[in-house]
């Protein structure tokens, strides 16, 4: 059956609404008036065609928040958060907020909270929802985003008790890789209201306000970097009136994004006993989250525990060094990830420190002569709650295990917001997700999660149109000019993600909205960075020539650029990494890197213009594009088809934004080719290009290239990592060297971007070109000697997608099943195409057709 549109019911508060609409499903409008504080829909929907209908959906419900303009709750603060204050980012406390009231009992209760700071709330002892690490993080001067839980269980009747616990987190706590402070505020603060319906009939509201008493708790310290210290003897100090409306905050708003909870609880694999009576934990996973302990001994054993991503190869202790990191001209910063617990000797005390979240897969666990089991350790796996939307398993186990390296990796950088790694910085890098977000859109549902982190992105947008280099910037770069973290913003490929994330929720979800919402944004940093092309020019080009040459108004090379970041680096003769010459990278022209993404964020612009219906602004961008393309091409590619740079991530970017001629496309892509060969199958791309590097070689004819390099195994590799026992994906390709040491983060998503073309090359699995929101996609699987079978599914916004392919005698099969409202172009290595419409298709074809496997 064909259907043509849909029906959906609507009831609100138990009054039905019926509604016809025709074929177009995602992302609709919201059919009827907005809904007000706290109401709740019940909803269904069933397919129509002319004359029949499908069976209802099952019913789904939700229900309104408690908007902003409802809130009657004021603002209170600890009494004693203004000494805390004092003290240094790190050792400063967690306060207890709390107020007593009665009920005649609860048939339905809401708690609405939030906070300046994390928060717990506890009623009658019993934790409020899952959420963990609430509110989350956001740039707080211009957000704050509110929770809402059901504890109509948790309401007794008679006296009660409600407990917000409340502590420094990403409002005040230390930030990035330096750990300064964070600058939101200086007071913390929090705003709660309890909504009941009572047994009795009555409706009852309890909110913050002057009758709370706030003290002192268990949780002596509490930093999200540093750690937590838990002392269960402390007793609580004296009880004192809160203070109120100290602090000011925007709106209260409610975020698209899924909240952070415990996804995965995993023990222990290894408990080994070092000689100095330490214990090393080793729970076979580099992750974010915590260890909770069961086991917290008798009274006064006091359990320190420190986590890390890596053990000492001579001595197999835990080693964080590899992490510790020095700013010219500054002390060392030690890495530190540090929880305490102190027992009060209490029955089933466990210990869970919820006030802070480390990256790690080891922890080094003191705790004198208390013995310790394997059992009363678990690995609490803590991010962003995101829904997974594909799979992928092929005949070649090393690319299947390269594949959960990867989405290990993701998932501990996707908490709250899409950090670098969940050790040493911990923030929102913007170009690390500029280059990921093709491929975590593959892997998850992001859509939510990713419009959450780009309105942060927009709040932290300077006056002059520079985006952050992360957001949301805690360090609120745009309120210090002249500061070093200023002259290091506005890089290429880093403020370029306020361009190309929403296109990427575009073309994946269909979310028009979303390139509206980032609009403005937008255009302030494509026109700062012409305006940076027309002023500013290296100081190589200067040298050339005095007075600029005609194209170089738009060669983009003048200001500040993190360029194609971590490139390889050539190793010793000792196989050790040398350390680079101070200073050196910033000297470095990064005129092609520069120009190359002002061209393509150009270009996009004039595109996204077109969909939004601005005829003149798509022109003018069109045309500026067309500029900065043919200055690329007279600065930097010659007449033969080689670039003046000769990088491979120079070829990378000329063959995949399209900068140079279609009629050099192969030229280039020979010498892309020599490249690769002339370093011994080895890849030399950095941050900016690696991502594009095997699609690029694959679809220019070089596949068995392609996968040469997938598979290469000495280094520079993704193989070689796993060889080396990575369970994350490194930061730097030697994150281990081959004497067992390790150096910078060994969990940065970045490089793991290759799984994509698992996806797009391997599986054969991709969007076609103009194709929004999956309406239509080619299934091109490019067989190897090592995968000589995949098969995958990805939860498309029209439906499930599934193939299936396999080498069988001489022919090659290929099954596809394709969601309602979705085509399909099945192409074969030999060039042949087949077209497939919504069910499941299989179509074989002679191997020797499909080419010969390498």
């Amino acid at each position: 059956m064909a259907w043509t549109e849909y029906e959906l019911e609507i009831c609100i508060h138990g009054r039905p609404v019926h509604f016809v609409h025709a074929a177009d499903h995602l992302l609709v409008d919201w059919p009827v008036p907005a809904l007000r504080s706290g109401e709740r829909v019940r909803w269904r929907v069933r397919s129509r065609a002319l004359t029949e209908a499908s069976a209802w959906s099952t019913w789904h419900a939700f229900e309104a928040g408690l908007l902003d303009e409802d809130w009657t709750a004021r603002w209170i603060t600890p009494a004693g958060d203004p000494e805390a204050a004092r003290r240094p980012p790190g050792t400063r406390p967690a306060h207890v907020l709390r107020r007593t009231f009665t009920s005649s009992g609860a048939v339905r209760a809401r708690l609405y909270a939030t906070a300046l700071g994390v928060y717990e709330v506890f009623v009658n002892g019993e934790r409020a929802g899952t959420t963990e690490l609430a509110p989350g993080s956001t740039s707080y001067d211009r957000t704050l985003y509110a929770q809402a839980d059901d504890v109509t269980s948790s309401v007794r009747p008679g006296p009660n008790t409600i407990e917000i616990v409340l502590s420094d987190g990403w409002y005040r706590g230390q930030v990035g890789a330096f750990r300064k402070p964070a600058g939101w505020g200086e007071r913390l603060a929090a705003r709660l209201e309890l909504h009941m319906e009572e047994t009795d009939g009555s409706r009852r509201l309890v909110r913050t306000d002057e009758h709370w008493s706030s003290g002192s708790g268990p949780v002596t310290q509490a930093d999200l970097m540093d750690g937590q210290v838990t002392d269960f003897r402390e007793p609580g100090g004296e009880w004192q009136p809160v203070l109120v409306d100290l602090v000011a905050a925007p709106p209260v708003d409610w975020s698209p994004a899924p909240p952070v909870r415990r996804i995965e609880d995993r023990g222990a694999v290894a408990l080994t006993r070092l000689p100095g009576g330490a214990w090393i934990a080793d729970f076979g996973q580099n992750a974010s989250g915590w260890i909770a302990l069961s086991d917290v001994g008798p009274a006064g054993a006091r359990t320190v525990i420190d986590y890390g991503e890596h053990l000492d190869p001579d001595t197999g202790d835990l080693t964080t060094s590899h992490l510790d990191i020095q700013a010219p001209g500054e002390p060392m910063t030690v890495f530190v990830q540090h929880d305490e617990v102190i027992s009060s000797g209490a029955e089933r005390e466990t210990f869970e420190p919820r006030h802070t979240v480390h990256g790690f897969r080891y922890a080094r666990i003191e705790r004198g002569d208390v013995p310790l089991e394997a059992a009363s350790l678990t690995m609490h796996v803590v991010h962003t709650d995101l829904r997974p939307t594909s799979s992928f398993t092929c005949a070649n186990q090393d690319l299947n295990a390269l594949h959960e390296v990867a989405r290990w990796s993701f998932r501990g950088n996707a908490v709250d917001v899409p950090t670098d790694c969940p050790t040493r910085e911990r923030i929102g890098w913007t170009g690390d997700f500029q280059v990921f977000a093709p491929t975590a859109a593959l892997l998850y549902d992001i859509h939510g999660f990713s419009r959450k982190w780009l309105r942060s992105v927009r709040d932290d947008q300077l006056d002059d149109g520079r985006i952050a280099n992360f957001s949301p910037d805690g360090r609120r770069t745009k309120h210090h000019p002249g500061e070093r973290l200023d002259t290091m913003t506005g890089s290429a490929g880093w403020g370029d993600a306020i361009v190309e994330v929403p296109r990427v929720l575009y073309r994946t979800y269909g979310d028009r909205e979303v390139l509206d919402q980032n609009w403005d944004a937008m255009v302030r940093w494509v026109e700062w960075a012409l305006t940076a092309a027309r002023s500013a020019r290296h100081p190589s080009r200067v040298e050339r020539s005095a007075e600029p040459l005609p194209h170089e108004e738009f060669i983009w090379d003048g200001s500040f650029h993190w360029g194609e970041w971590c490139e390889p680096k050539p190793l010793a003769q000792d196989a050790s990494v040398p350390a680079p010459e101070p200073g050196a990278w910033r000297k470095t022209d990064k005129g092609e890197v520069g120009t190359a993404f002002l061209y393509r964020s150009t270009a996009d612009l004039a595109e996204i213009a077109e969909i939004l219906g601005r005829p003149d602004d798509a022109a003018r961008y069109a045309e500026l594009a067309e500029r900065v393309k043919g200055a690329w091409r007279t600065e930097f590619l010659d007449d033969k088809g080689h670039t003046t740079v000769d990088t491979q991530a120079s070829y990378v970017r000329a063959i995949a934004f399209a900068l140079a001629p279609e009629t050099m496309r192969d030229a280039l892509a020979a010498r892309l080719a020599e490249l690769v060969r002339a370093a011994g199958d080895h890849l030399s791309t950095g941050f900016l290009s690696t991502a594009y590097l095997l699609p690029v070689l694959a679809d220019a004819g070089y596949p068995e290239l392609a996968y040469r390099l997938l598979l290469q195994r000495t280094y520079p590799s993704w193989l070689g990592m796993l060889d080396r026992g990575a369970t994350t994906v490194w930061e730097e390709w030697e994150g281990v060297d081959a004497k067992g040491r390790a150096q910078a983060s060994l969990n940065h998503y970045s490089k793991g971007a290759v799984t994509h073309f698992l996806y797009t090359h391997t599986l054969g699995l991709r969007q076609a070109e103009s194709s929004v929101a999956w309406e239509s996609f080619v299934v091109a699987p490019i067989p190897h000697s090592s995968v000589r079978w995949a098969r995958g599914t990805f939860d498309s916004p029209r439906g499930t997608i599934a193939v299936d392919w396999s080498i069988e005698a001489d022919t090659l099969r290929i099954s596809v099943e394709v969601p309602p409202t979705s085509t399909a172009t099945i192409v074969f290595p030999d060039g042949e195409r087949l077209a497939a419409g919504p069910g499941r298709s299989t179509f074989r074809r002679s191997c020797l057709m499909a080419g010969a496997l390498t």
